[in-house]
């Protein structure tokens, strides 16, 4: 949830801008982790005290400068400074996120401000995302503001993409950027070609080409693992107009493909019952945003958003039933204003979004069908109660409809209100607490379930529930935050386990737990060090992702350790560790599993060799023990119980060096 700074709508789906007498920057640190924060100048942590336009900040924030540090692939590695985050599936088309153990289908996730819902195949993920593409992922754990979106039950993601602008140099016309790495591990290599330009004053474009071909990787036994090589590309095109009146327009269309040979249910290790079979998947996203903020007017700050999503996956089981196909479609759009008055900072909107689901066999591939849509209204309030004192308020209003594939109708509505106080008891300590509640009815579900799995006729819609405290303390360059946290998720739906083919209510899904953190900048040496517990479970039983497949997970408490040393302006060192306990007798439906913890290291070195951006060599080592493991955010082992032969996640790749190199024109 975040709670601490009012936001202003603008195209990039991340929180605005606002004009404020700013608090103490202990504030503008809300939830930031300690990666980015020691990664931030030091001046940031000194106390502002003139009128000016300030961000909010997110409750997790990843910058381009750490994914190009750390040479990030997937999801998994994008996500590795976030103890609160976490990333199991191992390869990338089964990839799945979960924030406080709730996975990523319960949240808001967006790319540019378009909307990605829906679920192709329980056992693969659905998110597909290009990190090169990237300028920054936020994180807002929790249900929170009216204006995260409908049905961020567990929270929301955004994933915001670079413009041109965030290449070109001030004086350039034209440039070029090439990218080429390869991999030890996998005998890999990634490369792109990013091609930007000023088409005149107020218009500049981009293209970018990226292809990456990886062998099997080896897990840190030194084990070939089959089922994990993989060729993925994208496309990405964007153009950014700066017009008169103090507008924006940007319009852009990403293509994004993952092709391989992936166990049959790519979650699970090869065995006899799940053998390897063609598995790929694209995703196609075209997304149009457009602000107006006219200089020296309170009342507009207005922002639209326009996008299209579909993703679709083939797999061909050659040897039962040959190629089968899903999709699913979600078009929609987002309509808001920020009004300044005096003191208050109001926000209002409306959204919709209508999606659909199809899936079939080669002669039909769309011979399966469910659809549904969400119209939303909502109002956030930010009122300064005094210039220490912020008061945020706000409600939505949600209608969702459901035609399933049995052509059974559901209609379901709701309000989901939320208020949260932020105070700067005394200079660099802020004191914050917060309510909020978001509201999701039945929609699309699973399209590998559709042809055979049904809709209880009494469903309802699921209702979540999240209640926060913290603080964060800036002192010179040394940070300190807390929080703790209950959320929970009445009537979940899921298909339970064992049970019928049938979506229904199951109960009510809770995740409590608590994080610490602090940083410190010395110098040109920066240092972080967080801490994450959660607790998440279903009516009283812990959740697993082999019982309760896109709910949630358990994962042991988290430690996320991290270094920086700038040893002259053009070199840089770094050292991140992500430090998991184990769990031990973890009771599921079907017996008793434990979790073993593990530890991973990474390193890297970023070098200019010229003093400038133009030339770039950066080195990454993962895993750099060589740690046999399996994620806790993966499939759990299962296999010593009788009948689970084969029940088992992919272990995670052993040590990777990757060296990548990067020529600017």
């Amino acid at each position: 949830m975040n709670i601490s700074l009012p936001a202003k709508a603008v195209t990039q789906p991340h929180p605005p801008r606002f004009r404020r007498r700013a608090l103490y920057s202990a504030i503008a640190l809300l939830g930031a982790s300690p990666t980015v924060l020691a990664q931030d100048d030091a001046q940031r942590l000194e106390p502002i005290q003139v009128i000016g336009e300030r961000e909010t900040v997110s409750d997790m924030s990843i910058d381009d400068e750490t994914i190009e540090r750390y040479q990030a692939g997937d999801l998994g590695e994008l996500f590795a400074g976030e103890p609160e985050v976490a990333v199991g599936g191992t390869v990338g088309i089964a990839q799945k996120v979960y924030v406080r153990g709730v996975e990523d289908t319960l949240l808001n996730v967006t790319i540019d401000g378009a909307t990605q819902a829906g679920a192709l195949f329980h056992h693969t993920g659905r998110l597909a995302v290009e990190p090169e593409l990237l300028k920054q992922v936020e994180v807002d754990a929790g249900a929170g503001r009216a204006t995260a979106g409908a049905g961020a039950l567990g929270g929301a993601i955004r994933f915001v993409t670079k413009d041109p602008g965030d290449l070109l140099r001030d004086d350039e016309r034209l440039g070029a950027l090439f990218k080429i790495g390869g991999a030890s591990n996998t005998e890999g290599y990634q490369g792109s070609t990013t091609v930007f330009g000023r088409l005149s004053e107020r218009w500049s474009g981009m293209v970018s080409l990226n292809h990456s071909d990886h062998g099997r990787f080896e897990d840190g036994d030194g084990n070939e693992i089959p089922g994990t090589d993989a060729e993925q590309q994208s496309g990405f095109a964007k153009i950014v107009g700066q017009l008169p009146g103090g507008q924006t327009l940007r319009l852009s269309h990403e293509v994004r493909t993952d092709q391989g040979e992936r166990p049959q249910r790519p979650q699970w290790g090869i065995s006899d019952f799940n053998p390897l079979y063609e598995l790929d998947g694209r995703r196609d996203t075209t997304t149009l945003n457009y602000a107006i903020a006219p200089e020296e007017n309170a009342w507009l700050d207005a922002a639209f958003t326009l996008y299209h999503t579909e993703s679709e996956i083939e797999q061909n089981v050659a040897d039962r039933w040959g190629r089968y196909y899903g999709f699913t479609r979600s078009v929609g759009g987002d309509l808001r204003n920020t009004s300044r008055l005096g003191d208050h900072a109001l926000t209002y909107g409306v959204d919709y979004r209508r999606d659909s689901v199809n899936a079939g066999a080669e002669d039909d591939p769309r011979a399966e069908e469910e659809s549904g849509r969400v119209t939303g209204v909502y109002l956030q309030d930010d009122f300064w109660i005094t210039d220490t004192l912020l008061l945020s308020a706000g409600v939505r209003y949600d209608e969702y409809r459901l035609t399933d594939n049995s052509d059974q109708h559901y209609s379901e509505s709701d309000v989901s209100p939320n208020v949260n106080l932020a105070w700067e008891a005394v200079d660099g300590l802020t004191l914050r607490a917060g309510y909020a509640e978001a509201f999701r009815g039945p929609m699309p579900h699973d399209a590998f379930k559709i042809d055979r799995a049904l809709n209880d006729p009494d469903l309802k819609g699921e209702k979540a529930r999240n209640t926060e405290v913290g603080f964060d303390y800036a002192l010179g360059n040394f940070t300190l935050f807390g929080e703790a946290y209950r959320s929970t998720i009445e009537d979940a739906i899921a298909d339970p386990l064992f049970g019928p083919a049938l979506y229904q209510n199951i109960g009510d899904l809770e995740s409590d737990g608590y994080r610490l953190g602090a940083t410190y900048r010395w110098g040109v040496l920066q240092a972080g060090l967080s801490y994450h517990s959660n607790e998440a479970k279903v009516d009283g039983e812990p959740l697993t992702v082999y019982a309760h497949n896109l709910l949630g997970n358990s994962m042991g408490d988290t430690w996320v350790a991290d270094l920086a040393y700038q040893w002259s302006p053009n070199l840089e060192f770094g050292w991140r560790g992500r430090f998991v306990q184990g769990l031990d007798g973890l009771v599921t439906p079907v017996g008793t599993i434990d979790k073993p913890g593990y530890g991973v290291h990474d390193l890297f070195m970023d070098w200019l060799p010229t003093a400038n951006e133009d030339l770039r060599v950066t080195l990454t080592v993962h895993n750099i023990g060589d740690k046999q493991y399996l994620d806790h955010a993966s499939n759990a082992d299962y296999q010593h119980l009788p009948g689970y032969a084969g029940v088992v996640g992919l272990p995670e790749p052993g040590r990777d060096i990757r060296l990548g190199l990067a020529l600017r024109f």
